[in-house]
């Protein structure tokens, strides 16, 4: 099944005001330009462009592909909130745009995510583009675009400015430019590529009154004061103060537990959900009845949810049992399955599949070897557990017994940082890390690899 990424916003110059949108569709294994749309829409608020884009936006990947999933990322909160299901739509002017958005694609295929305006600088400038000609009295013409090639050097500048640091094989911050050096490469270079030849740039077609341009777990003492740990659960679980919104309420708080110990993780071996399934060892059980007690004599969890595997379901039954609470199951928290590469170490690995390992340090779609899992798969299905535990879990604290890949991911998508960021994180087994998220679609690390529990 194809995945696309659908980037889109709007803009009115006076709210209301001359308003345009703009959208992309992105073929998420490749990071290709597939299509865009814009249009100058007249007189009309902010919000109705963005909603106009969005509708647009789906409708363009709806043309390439019916069956595809697709991940929309927009800049307004009010949108990615409201047809995420969790904020209400009160105004009559959205209310039927947002009907119509959700009638594309059936809602099983479309998964929302709120990123900050600089990454939606694609769409931005497709929009205003679109009032640019608006103000001109023409309409949005695709073959005087220059969108793209302007997001692709804004990425590329981006890579240019960060030194590439030097280091030994394996060494991860090094191997997290070098990827990132490649993808900014690859991706500006298609892009050009797709700027520069006539024939993929298209012609401009009429689409719903707007022009649309078709284009382009590798693994790595106990507290001794009770009120140590209450000062921990209050840092951890109680909602900000002060810079947050009067009105945000309390936020849903996930506390992200990495399961215990399995005979595979003292030696590094790659353990995914497409392995052999290892149980705890007898040190793994004894972290998870840390883990427990430091939570109990904390006191803010108030449900547990974990991945499938065996794992991570012993090391929750463990940690409930101090809880008092039954340990929900969902099957989006399971790990990377790592294809060929279960049970074998990063040297092994290196040794037999040298090619599809650069490969997949290199760029975020690539799969492990035997079809394997990409990271890219990993964090559209962590972002869609995500919008669903929110969503069901608003205003609690929660916690989330998983695995390496996906609490890196939540950290990740938290913090918009890119994908190359997982190279950077060390997460220890047993250990804690939290994120707490906001009725406004803000996120807030709060924790990150705490083992404090498990030493003596």
């Amino acid at each position: 099944m194809r995945e696309f990424i659908v980037e889109a916003d709007g803009g009115s110059r006076g709210n209301p005001g001359p308003a345009g949108y703009g959208s992309v569709v992105i073929d998420a294994a490749t990071g290709q330009t597939l299509a865009e749309a814009a249009e100058y829409i007249g007189v009309a608020t902010n919000n109705v462009a963005e909603y106009r884009g969005l509708v647009a936006g789906l409708r363009a990947a709806h043309e390439l592909d019916p069956t595809a999933t697709v991940h929309v990322r927009m800049d307004s909160k009010l949108v990615i909130e409201q047809m995420s299901g969790r904020w209400k739509i009160k105004h009559p002017d959205m209310k039927p745009l947002a009907f119509e958005a959700s009638k594309v694609f059936p809602a099983s295929q479309v998964t929302y995510e709120w990123i900050p305006r600089e990454q939606n600088k694609h769409a931005d400038r497709l929009a205003n583009e679109a009032m640019d000609a608006g103000k001109r009295g023409e309409q949005w013409s695709a073959s005087g675009s220059t969108a793209e090639l302007e997001a692709a050097d804004a990425r590329a500048a981006r890579a240019v400015a960060e030194p590439t640091p030097a280091g030994p094989p394996g060494d991860a911050a090094a191997g997290a430019a070098r990827a990132r050096a490649a993808l900014s490469e690859g991706r500006a270079a298609d892009a050009a590529a797709s700027a520069g030849s006539s024939s993929r740039r298209g012609a401009a077609e009429s689409s719903g009154g707007g022009a649309v341009r078709a284009g382009a777990d590798v693994g790595s003492g106990v507290d001794g004061r009770a009120e140590a740990d209450v000062r921990a659960a209050r840092s951890v679980a109680a909602p900000a103060t002060g810079w947050g919104p009067a009105d945000m309420g309390a936020p849903a708080t996930f506390v992200l537990l990495r399961h215990g110990e399995t005979p595979l993780t003292p030696q590094k071996r790659f353990s995914g959900s497409g392995g052999t399934d290892p149980s705890l060892s007898d040190v793994g059980r004894e972290q998870a009845e840390r883990v427990g007690a430091a939570l109990a004599r904390r006191g803010t969890i108030q449900a547990v949810v974990a991945s499938p595997l065996t794992r991570t379901r012993e090391t929750a039954g463990i940690v409930a049992a101090h809880l008092g609470l039954d340990v929900t199951v969902d099957d989006g928290l399971r790990e990377t399955d790592f294809g060929a590469w279960e049970g074998l170490t990063f040297g092994e690995v290196r040794e037999r599949y040298a090619d599809d390992l650069g490969a997949w340090l290199a760029d975020p779609e690539a799969r492990p070897t035997g079809d394997g899992e990409s990271f890219a798969a990993t964090a559209t299905r962590i972002a869609a557990t995500r919008d669903k535990l929110v969503a069901a879990y608003a205003g609690r604290t929660v916690l989330l017994v998983s695995h390496v890949t996906p609490i890196k991911t939540f950290v990740r998508l938290a913090l918009g940082a890119p994908p190359e960021s997982l190279f950077r994180m060390e997460l220890s087994a047993a250990s804690l890390s939290a994120v707490a998220y906001y009725a406004d679609g803000n996120a807030s690390v709060r924790l990150f690899n705490d083992t404090s529990h498990l030493r003596a």
